[in-house]
């Protein structure tokens, strides 16, 4: 589970999060949508100790990020907006490298190199991997440790049609297992009917719940739909 209480986090003058309230929930997919600017990419980075938080709490599971950091990052999983990886490091040995910094078996490494497709490019250098390939081996490294917490910044960004379907069916699988998956986006076409609960990002809170089935009709005509469906 996740839970944000009071969540706020400015840059200089400017104000990104005000007082953010959310909770995202063991089974259920859940969206944070958004215009670009609106805080989806701080949210997420303040939940992967990446940015500390002016006020506010943070829970990942039971433990407190603040008090308990190792315990509470030890339940999460994140993917990045632009993963990035060592450019002469090939694709085994960057799975290889994180599944032992989770104490993880080859055998598991094998296994989720082969579910994603990245048999063909293990011995090749990451840095000559195209855009899908690359998302492809960020998304392995973020199932490697079947950890309880799933957060991503925007997974489908570089993959074809047929891999964001199969990202779509494995993030319900994995919520079907009882994790809690939380997904940052803009791209509403995307995304719309393939997940459980839908949050609006809107000047630095939650402002409200969309019917997650119905993102395009749900959506304020104030904010253009291509605007929301343009990639960063």
């Amino acid at each position: 589970m996740i839970s944000i209480n009071a969540l706020s986090k400015s840059y200089g003058r400017h104000r990104v999060l005000d007082g953010l309230d959310l909770q995202a929930r063991p089974g259920e997919v859940t969206l944070l949508v958004g215009a670009n600017g609106c805080g989806k990419t701080t949210t997420l980075r303040q939940l992967s100790g990446l940015s500390a938080p002016d006020a506010g709490r943070i829970l990942i599971g039971e433990a407190d990020l603040a008090r308990s950091r190792m315990a509470a990052l030890s339940h999460l999983s994140f993917l990045p907006q632009s993963p990035r990886f060592h450019a002469r490091l090939t694709t085994r040995e960057i799975l290889d490298f994180y599944a032992r910094l989770r104490g993880l078996s080859p055998d598991r490494t094998t296994a989720v190199e082969a579910h994603w497709g990245l048999g063909p490019s293990r011995h090749q250098a990451t840095g000559r991997l195209s855009g899908g390939t690359l998302q492809r081996l960020a998304l392995a490294v973020l199932m490697l440790p079947d950890a309880p917490v799933l957060v991503l910044d925007e997974p489908g960004l570089s993959l074809d049609p047929d891999w964001r379907r199969f990202l779509h069916a494995e993030l319900h699988a994995a919520a079907r297992r009882g994790t809690t998956v939380l997904v940052a986006t803009h791209l509403l076409g995307e995304w719309d009917g393939q997940a459980d609960r839908c949050l609006v990002l809107e000047h630095g809170r939650v402002s409200r719940e969309l019917p997650a089935a119905r993102l395009r009709e749900a959506f304020p005509f104030s904010v253009p739909h291509a605007a929301l469906d343009r990639a960063v």
